[in-house]
């Protein structure tokens, strides 16, 4: 298949984007289907799902052609993006193949399993001069945004430690996750490599860049084959920690994110959804002090929609997903050795 550099002048129609659904194997498909359907910029045109059945399924739902195919479908020339939610493990071959056919991708995290898989992605993505954007929902929550804007006031001084947690009860009875979740090969992992996904790229956010080593334990409650319980320790050279926890064992676990700093702490989620912040530098003494939230900034599917109009690139995005990569690469590895993994200073 011939590579194409696609531009903004490529789109159909009114300058609609014309995307097709690549696998309903992940649970967000239908998600981001209906965002697709729901956003003014763009319309669901066609599926492939390399299960032919519930593809079909789908699709007919959708009211949209399937494509048994999937390079008979990356050859259309009405499409004009692709949403990639295959199994974990197709991403590489999925994403290159699609970028060499000169579609622009949006695609779950993470967006490979190992960092030379990443490599690979971006280079066929630079090559064809496409536009990429991974799903890192968390980034764009309201109290995402307030966190860093403490940070940048300086209200925390020099950040010490940051923890952030996510977890449900997919794993308990009667257990709501698709059992594809719970295979190792298919996923790469369990519910740190899913869950987790969003306390690792925090914790990269909050802690401002790549830690030295990786230390991550795993458990597994259920007794399958993923884990469904994980913590992983990012120790950084300055001698901050991070803690990104997960799991998929608990009822009624909130969404929290702690950070703390040589001149104040912040919290949320402990357990209400409020951000307070306890600082030298508001002259409280000791008291908390609740921070509003500002609006939530656009999804990433309407940040890859943004970026495909605009001509632009996600820049920070892609950079965090591929440090996720590297940061959960290495945790898996210490979870299998018991050791900690240090992190190239390159990474």
């Amino acid at each position: 298949m011939h590579s194409h550099r696609r531009t903004a002048d490529d789109l159909g129609v009114d300058g609609v984007i014309r995307v097709a659904i690549l696998s309903f194997w992940h649970v967000h498909s239908d998600d981001y289907a209906r965002d697709a359907q729901a956003h003014p910029g763009t319309e669901v045109v066609a599926a492939w799902d390399e299960n032919a059945a519930r593809g079909r399924a789908k699709a007919a739902e959708l009211g949209v052609s399937f494509h048994e195919d999937i390079e008979e479908l990356l050859a259309l020339e009405d499409v004009d993006g692709v949403v990639v939610t295959t199994p974990t493990n197709a991403h590489r071959d999925v994403i290159v193949a699609a970028a060499r056919a000169g579609k622009h991708v949006f695609s779950e995290k993470v967006l490979g399993l190992t960092p030379a898989e990443c490599h690979e992605i971006m280079g066929a993505v630079e090559r064809a001069g496409i536009k990429l954007t991974v799903s890192l929902p968390r980034l764009s929550g309201g109290y995402t945004v307030a966190v860093r804007r403490a940070l940048a006031d300086g209200l925390l001084g020099d950040v010490t430690m940051a923890r952030t947690r996510l977890s449900h009860d997919g794993a308990l009875p009667p257990g709501w996750l698709p059992a594809h979740f719970f295979d190792l090969e298919q996923a790469g992992g369990g519910a740190l490599i899913d869950l987790g996904c969003h306390p690792m790229y925090l914790t990269r956010l909050f802690l401002g860049g790549m830690p030295e080593s990786v230390a991550a334990t795993y458990g597994h409650v259920t007794g399958r084959e993923v884990e469904d319980n994980a913590v992983a320790v990012l120790r950084y050279p300055s001698g901050a920690i991070g803690l990104a926890e997960a799991g998929f064992v608990n009822r009624h676990s909130p969404f929290t994110i702690e950070v703390h700093g040589t001149e104040g702490s912040l919290l949320y989620g402990t357990p209400d959804a409020r951000l307070v912040v306890s600082s030298a530098k508001l002259g409280h003494g000791d008291a908390w002090t609740e921070l509003p939230l500002p609006d939530p900034l656009p999804s990433p599917f309407e940040q890859w929609v943004s970026h495909i109009e605009r001509g632009t690139t996600a820049s920070e995005n892609i950079e965090l997903a591929l440090d996720l990569t590297t940061r959960m690469d290495a945790a898996n590895r210490s979870a299998r050795t018991g050791e900690a993994i240090r992190i190239a200073a390159d990474s």
